[in-house]
């Protein structure tokens, strides 16, 4: 019956017959009768077929969808099956900052698994201190994160780009309207901070002695989130990013954040250990770097 159902979906997807046999390399009206079999199987039409035309039935267009789900799990079981009989998976585990969004990544994930489609990626979200703590135990095996502390010769610490501070705030805000802010100048406002519960207090000390942010602190779980805080004129996000100020739709602004007359600024960097620095380690490193260059 699988293969009969692979026949059906040619049939559909091609919306012919005879592009359908093509595809599936057989003859027309082999793939007829095939589909004649398979309805003959169900015991109801999946076609109604008129001359050299088709369309589908209720029932045969319930089962076409339904039946890709069905294709799509029977491939992935397969190849699951396949990789512990040649015992090959291979598993790459990236931390990746919960706050953080970057097109290079993304970029990099698509063209690693188009070229390593045997790779198992594993994405492990969490905040600066929950990814350093993957990569020193061994629960990731690189950790994309902006550099909070000296570097460490136990690990390759590569600076993919340095990333200017901003802040996110409703584009209402009359603080909005500023060419820049100091931190200094959001004293009043309270600062929005993307980290879990047991985050908070690591999260809280950093920007208040790193970055000097001065106000009130609240917390949102993820990104989302603390962009809705914004939106409803909570408070403002601070964030990191290459590019100059820009508007994010209509309701939030960003706006450069300075300390004294320089913007500040931090390392967006990939770290891993050197000790694990394998084959697809060092080739996702390289696919990163080239994204960013």
């Amino acid at each position: 019956m699988l293969r009969q159902i692979r026949y059906f979906q040619s049939v559909v997807r091609n919306n012919s017959f005879s592009e359908a046999a093509e595809e599936c390399h057989i003859s027309q009206s082999a793939i007829s009768q095939q589909i004649k079999v398979l309805e003959n199987e169900l015991g109801f039409p999946l076609l109604e077929r008129n001359s050299r035309k088709f369309v589908l039935t209720p029932a045969g267009e319930h089962f076409y969808k339904k039946s890709l789900v069905l294709i799509a799990d029977y491939e992935q079981m397969c190849s699951e099956a396949a990789k512990i009989a040649r015992g090959d998976e291979a598993v790459l585990k990236i931390g990746y900052l919960r706050s953080h969004n970057s097109p290079e990544v993304h970029q990099t994930l698509e063209e690693f698994s188009a070229k390593y489609p045997r790779v198992d990626l594993q994405l492990l979200y969490g905040n600066h201190e929950d990814l350093f703590q993957l990569l020193r135990t061994g629960g990731a095996d690189l950790v994309l994160n902006d550099q909070r502390r000296a570097f460490s010769d136990e690990y390759v610490n590569l600076i993919l780009t340095v990333n200017k501070m901003y802040i996110e705030l409703a584009a209402r805000n009359p603080v909005a309207e500023l060419p820049s802010v100091t931190v200094g100048e959001l004293k009043n406002i309270p600062c929005i901070l993307v980290a879990s519960k047991k985050q908070q207090t690591t999260e809280r000390e950093f920007y208040h002695t790193v970055i000097g942010i001065q106000s009130e602190i609240l917390y949102a779980e993820n990104l989302e989130e603390a962009r809705m805080m914004v939106i409803s004129g909570r408070g403002f996000l601070p964030v990191e990013g290459s590019g100059p100020a820009m508007t994010l739709g209509t309701a939030i602004r960003r706006v450069p954040l300075y300390r004294g007359e320089e913007q500040i600024s931090r390392n967006y960097c990939l770290f891993w250990k050197k000790d694990n620095s394998g084959y697809y380690v060092e080739e996702f490193a390289d696919i990163l770097k080239s994204k960013f260059e």
